[in-house]
């Protein structure tokens, strides 16, 4: 009898529903240590975008660099100086090597405020490349880091406290109204909040970093209108998927977000020295889309962000769209059933 009831409290302390959350979250679990561990054991540069500034023999030098194994330097021809340091703040480089045809020590150009280990990781590679040719080399940061942003991390904690108040305000409301609005008006409210939130956070998270810490540079009203958009965004998506899901929406976001987005967003390695799964993935994700225009208002003068910020806004105004479309199915669904 004891042993009877004994299994009738664990039947009852851990029902059907219960175990399979809890399956739900192991899996969760592993597939974080799976795509962290995955994404960041290993880093090794491949096809870096690379300028090659020789006057005599640009195309010997870029040839060469063409055929190293690995291929980790997608090297170009470049005209001068001028037009290397153009390319890095546009970012249409990550680094370039002017070489010098009257004496033995030559230039590399890095910008360490788009991440200081992609450009420790370059100087390293490009200095042994240089003692096999028995030259030496003079490394210029052209877009240094900031003092208070040694490593280049500033902006992917950002993000990642952005992308997070996205989430947990959309995971608030479904906790305490339940996670399935009951009508579009309901839905919409929710979205209003959401927006709130997003401002809120936004501005928070950019006077946070910029003037009170000194950690980024930039202008802060740029920092707080991509922070209301990737709060948003994020915070949109939560609420959508909640909408047709369930609880169940908010382990997929995080499954998005956070097991997919953080290590593939390029803030602890940069997108080059990511393996290929993560490096295809990261700038479809609101942390690397994230945290590639946050580098951008901090460090490269506002450039290169036209495809990030449509991602997030494609993330903004689906979750939206979807948001509202779940409630009014779930209107008319509930109008429908028999008294």
């Amino acid at each position: 009898m004891p042993h009877s009831s004994f299994r009738t409290e664990v039947r009852d302390a851990v029902t059907p529903r219960a175990t399979l959350l809890i399956v739900g979250v192991i899996a969760l679990q592993l597939l974080f240590i799976a795509s962290y561990v995955g994404a960041l054991h290993d880093p090794e540069p491949k096809d870096v975008p690379f300028g090659v500034v020789a006057p005599q023999a640009a195309g010997q030098a870029v040839t060469r660099l063409e055929r190293l194994p690995g291929s980790p330097l997608d090297p170009r021809a470049l005209p001068d100086e001028a037009t290397a340091r153009t390319q890095l703040t546009h970012r249409d480089i990550d680094a370039a090597l002017l070489i010098d045809p009257r004496g033995g020590t030559d230039t590399l150009l890095v910008a360490s405020g788009g991440g200081r280990i992609l450009s420790t990781t370059l100087t390293a590679l490009v200095t042994e490349l240089e003692k096999s040719e028995r030259r030496t080399i003079r490394t210029v940061d052209v877009i240094p880091s900031a003092p208070h942003d040694p490593n280049g991390l500033s902006s992917f904690y950002l993000v990642i406290g952005w992308c997070v108040g996205g989430y947990l305000g959309a995971a608030a409301l479904a906790i305490s109204a339940g996670a399935k609005p009951s009508n579009p008006s309901r839905a919409a409210i929710r979205l209003a909040v959401m927006a709130l939130v997003a401002l809120t956070g936004g501005l928070g998270g950019a006077l946070i970093a910029g003037p009170a810490l000194g950690a980024l540079p930039g202008s802060t009203v740029a920092l707080w209108g991509l922070g209301t958009l990737i709060i948003f965004a994020v915070g949109a998506a939560t609420l959508a998927l909640q909408g047709l899901f369930g609880t169940i929406g908010i382990g997929l976001v995080i499954l998005l977000v956070v097991i997919l987005g953080n290590p593939s967003a390029g803030g602890a390695l940069p997108p080059p020295l990511l393996p290929p799964f993560w490096k295809a993935i990261g700038p479809a994700l609101p942390p690397g889309a994230g945290t590639w225009s946050t580098r951008s208002i901090a460090y490269f003068d506002d450039n290169a962000m036209t495809t990030s910020l449509l991602v997030l806004s494609a993330w903004a105004v689906a979750g939206a769209a979807i948001t509202m479309a779940a409630a009014t199915v779930r209107r008319r669904a509930t109008a429908t059933q028999p008294p």
